[in-house]
């Protein structure tokens, strides 16, 4: 049985900002016809593998294009807030700099994937992935964007601005991919070439509007987190809810 690692979350600020379970649905997905793109039980799934930091206000970054500093200048969007020491232009070439309002510590050979919430998209500006070795750094990391274009962008109140998921990078130098043919499983073999004369007979009949095809509208083995056998998988999640921070008595 995987024991599950630790994660620590130490305020270095009075009121940080909100931290939560991340949500497994997105806007897009929501407006995709029938909200086919839930079918695809990975992205929901990498949606929520993780908690977001959201803004506690709304501001927007305008960007000139310009490489310094002071090329970027910000607003606040409604009400009063203040957001000063929430973002800032740090490193100037068009980078926004957010401060997370926390100290995070994992166990050894744990650190923590920052980056901006999965499978989510912003025009003009994008989120800079980074693994931060949280196992022994004694102080907080900053979560950055880079505009992709001159313009400006807005941040939401309650927007995640980073995402964080744990990761065993002490153990990652050690794993070394192995190109393999897939004569040497015969049974895995066995099981693609079913599984692809299956999937060209189901998309065969749906593309000619047989009533049993349209009516099952996609192959839910993934869903259900079976082989055509019907064999079970081992472990299977077709929805991911991840826990809460909870708040530790003060001593």
């Amino acid at each position: 049985m995987l024991v599950a690692p630790g994660l620590i979350c130490h305020p270095t600020e009075p009121d940080p900002p909100p931290l939560v379970p991340g949500r497994p649905d997105r806007t897009w997905m929501d407006e995709t016809s029938d909200r086919f793109a839930y079918r695809c039980i990975p992205l929901s799934i990498a949606n929520a593998s993780g908690w977001e930091i959201l803004s506690p206000c709304s501001f927007r970054a305008e960007w000139n294009g310009g490489p310094l500093k002071e090329d970027i200048i910000f607003s606040l969007i409604g009400g009063q807030a203040d957001f000063t020491r929430r973002v800032a232009s740090h490193f100037g070439s068009g980078i926004l700099t957010f401060h997370t309002g926390y100290l995070f510590r994992t166990p050894p050979g744990w650190g923590l994937w920052c980056r901006g919430a999965p499978n989510t998209v912003k025009h003009g500006i994008t989120a800079l992935d980074g693994l931060v070795e949280t196992d022994w750094l004694p102080m907080p990391f900053t979560m950055n964007w880079r505009f992709t274009a001159p313009g400006a962008v807005d941040f939401e109140k309650g927007e995640p601005f980073c995402f964080i998921t744990l990761a065993p990078h002490a153990q990652m130098d050690e794993i070394e991919p192995v190109v393999r043919s897939l004569d040497a499983d015969p049974a895995l073999k066995s099981a693609y070439e079913a599984w692809t004369a299956s999937r060209a007979d189901f998309n065969s009949r749906l593309a000619a509007l047989e009533p049993a095809a349209v009516a099952e509208g996609w192959q839910r083995l993934y869903v259900r987190g079976e082989t055509l056998t019907g064999e079970a998988s081992g472990h299977h999640l077709s929805r991911r809810k991840l826990k809460k921070p909870r708040r530790e008595a003060e001593t």
